[in-house]
């Protein structure tokens, strides 16, 4: 039986992993064991980072929330809780775009939760 060699399989393979680093300094977007690390190393950023996103965006959420529950005299964890005590299920991503957008909303959202305190 012949041997047989991986040709352009291989080649195939290694194009498209310089092809996903592509612009990287120096080497890693030439040579292969280099973008190899690379390219896993940037796939494991990616994913930390996406966590990391959403952690940040909701802290804002919160710091935009308690700012405006705080010019309508409550604070942030009261007004959460008088808002489920009053059984209104918006999230804090709704409620922070609400305190930016329609203070005049909030301000009734406020009031709400303050009579079921």
């Amino acid at each position: 039986m012949s041997r047989t060699k991986t040709g352009f399989v291989r080649r195939r393979h290694h194009n498209k992993i310089r092809k996903m680093v592509k612009g990287q300094f120096g080497s890693r977007g030439t040579l292969w064991k280099r973008s190899n690390e690379a390219m896993l190393k940037s796939l494991f950023y990616s994913y930390r980072d996406r966590k990391q996103r959403a952690r940040r965006l909701r802290e804002l959420w919160i710091i935009r929330i308690n700012a405006a529950a705080r010019l309508n005299g409550l604070s942030y964890s009261k007004l959460i809780h008088g808002l489920k005590s009053a059984g209104v299920e918006l999230d804090r991503k709704v409620l922070a775009d609400i305190a930016v957008r329609d203070a005049a909303t909030f301000t009734k959202l406020s009031a709400l939760a303050q009579s079921k305190l």
